[in-house]
């Protein structure tokens, strides 16, 4: 009897256990990220370029050198540089197949000379297609106005355009382009990272909490007091001497280290489309909310008027006859928001209300001006 009650008491143990672990997973976790998805170490980043050139071989689809005097000096200068001399007929130069553009690239951190890198080229003129161009040799600069790379190649065009008289065409942006490996590095930029004696990882989303967890999270890993928040979005790390000479090593492994990213309550609101963001920390206050639909329709039905058949008196007249309704519909609710209600339950109640996205909007403004939306509201 002992024993039958023994293994009963086993295999209640064993089912409530299996409820525990079921209950477990079905709890939402706190979602974790790599460090190297919410921060970047300074100095290491992308540094932009850009450039200024000429695109031909284009089908009569260029700049109207009439109309872009820039595109005809350049050309001149072009020419002047290859050894031909036409600015004495500068005035009578004409073509459509060539057009002036900007071209944009990024400069990737530790690129080194003779590496090549994706440029975009976008036409400045008054040209309508770049396709089946080539872009000249064109050097792009930095920001200190130095050369670091060299751009030149055939364009791919994502779009296009074609039309006659009557009608035309156009499917993307033709006057956009891009040259695949198309620049050339020329020039490095110096940063040794074995250097270093110390350094800033750098949150992309300055946050007080992520800030600190992040740095918690490094020195429980070193086992050393190596990382201290120095403000909501910088972390400042002492490279340890085990380290010195094997940053590379110390940095690949911070990039690893997962935490939880802290965030503030907001609602992103884009009113052009309708579109609503909340974060899971969004909270309102005990609020009623009344949503109502009005609408007013007015209808104009002219009328003609005329005398009867055969009179000598009388007109015809037309007669304006307007005619409204006025309707607040038939589902106007108030409804109760408890204080403290999560995301779920606040959209929930919302929709039950039979709201939609342009009038949540309308709803969720409101509701901060009472001071009841716990929340930032950012308009896009």
């Amino acid at each position: 009897m002992i024993t039958g009650l023994g293994k009963i008491a086993r295999n209640a143990l064993a089912m409530l256990t299996l409820g525990m672990l079921a209950l477990t997973q079905l709890t939402p976790a706190h979602a974790q990220s790599r460090i190297k998805d919410i921060a970047d170490f300074e100095g290491v980043r992308d540094n932009m370029l850009v450039g200024y050139g000429l695109v031909v071989g284009l089908n009569g689809t260029g700049d109207d050198l009439g109309d872009a005097e820039f595109t005809r000096q350049s050309m001149v200068a072009m020419l002047e540089r290859l050894g031909i001399n036409v600015r004495d007929q500068i005035e009578d130069l004409e073509s459509d197949n060539i057009a002036a553009v900007m071209a944009t690239a990024t400069l990737p951190p530790f690129s080194r000379q003779g590496s090549r890198i994706d440029v975009n080229i976008s036409a400045i003129g008054t040209a309508e297609s770049l396709q089946g161009g080539t872009l000249l040799v064109t050097p792009m600069v930095g920001a200190d106005g130095e050369v670091y790379a060299v751009a030149q190649g055939n364009l791919a065009v994502g779009g296009f355009s074609a039309g006659g008289n009557a009608e035309t065409i156009v499917k993307g942006v033709p006057t956009s382009a891009r040259i695949a490996n198309g620049g050339i590095v020329e020039r490095e930029i110096d940063f040794n990272l074995n250097s270093m004696q110390d350094m800033s990882v750098v949150l992309r989303n300055p946050d007080f909490t992520t800030a600190r967890r992040v740095s918690e999270a490094i020195n429980a890993y070193l086992g050393e007091v190596a990382a201290r928040a120095s403000d909501p979005g910088t972390v400042r790390l002492n490279i340890p001497e085990r380290y010195n000479q094997n940053i590379v090593a110390l940095l690949t492994d911070i990039e690893q280290l997962r935490v939880e990213p802290d965030q503030i309550a907001r609602v992103v609101i884009d009113e052009n489309t309708g579109t609503i963001v909340m974060g899971e920390n969004v909270r309102i206050n005990r609020v009623a909310i009344a949503q109502g639909n009005l609408t007013i329709r007015v209808t104009e039905t002219p009328q003609v008027s005329q005398p009867s058949p055969f009179s000598q008196t009388g007109t015809t007249e037309v007669v304006d006859r307007t005619n409204i309704e006025v309707d607040e519909g038939e589902d106007n609710q108030l409804g109760i928001m408890n204080g403290g209600v999560s995301l779920q339950e606040l959209v929930n109640g919302l929709n039950s209300l039979g709201v939609g996205p342009r009038d949540m909007i309308t709803i969720l403004q409101a509701i901060k001006t009472s001071g009841a939306l716990q929340a930032e509201i950012e308009v896009m």
